[in-house]
């Protein structure tokens, strides 16, 4: 799986571009947001030295339906609307990937991030520049841990062959002795073996490609 951060420029006519750019010390955070084939419905949080003036101009906005302010203090606002063009949320629902909350949106620009198999990638930058959302990937991470190769079985004998010096050199463990300690007939000790290692190969020459010389 692969975690990216992006950086997305808001188009100008929506609602949030506008008035984020309007008052450009507002920091809008979203919370939540449920599209449908209507628009969208979303949750949030305005914090601003003049929240009074951020909170009219979302309600005044053509791009605003509704907008009901849920809680609020002196310089934050808990805020609920709807709006027709939730882009960030049709593109990212067209590219079937999830965004994770919460999006920082400040001065006109979003920035989100996602977690996605690597090759997704593409597909939700493809779909941002369909909703004519320009962006750029800040950073990517990927992470292999939660993609395990050995199954607990595997995992289990293999830690056991090692302890007991199976893949020294020279061999301090024979596969009869290993499959005698573990109580498993030498036969299926090397098949599970057998598969544990081409599992534990293929894993290191996908994240390591060679020349292939």
């Amino acid at each position: 799986m692969a975690h990216a951060r992006l950086r997305v420029v808001l188009p100008e006519g929506t609602w949030i571009r506008d008035v984020s750019t309007d008052y450009p010390d507002a920091h809008v955070r979203v919370l939540a947001v449920l599209s449908r084939p209507s628009g969208g419905v979303g949750l949030v949080a305005v914090d601003a030295p003049d929240l009074d003036a951020v909170v009219g101009a979302m309600d005044d906005h053509e791009g605003v339906v509704t907008l009901d302010v849920i809680e609020r203090d002196e310089d934050r606002a808990l805020v609920r609307f709807e709006t027709p063009d939730p882009l960030l949320a049709f593109a990212s629902g067209a590219a079937g990937v999830p965004i994770e909350p919460p999006v920082d949106i400040v001065d006109g620009e979003a920035t989100l991030s996602v977690t996605l198999p690597h090759e997704r990638l593409p597909t939700l930058s493809a779909s941002l520049d369909s909703f004519g959302l320009e962006h750029s990937v800040e950073s990517v991470h990927h992470d292999t841990s939660a993609e395990r190769p050995l199954t607990d079985r595997q995992h289990e004998l293999v830690a056991r062959a090692a302890a007991l010096g199976y893949y020294d050199t020279p061999r301090a463990c024979t596969l009869t002795a290993l499959a005698s300690e573990v109580g498993l007939a030498k036969s299926t000790v090397s098949e599970v073996l057998h598969r544990a290692e081409g599992a534990l190969v293929d894993r290191y020459l996908r994240e390591h490609p060679g020349t292939g010389r």
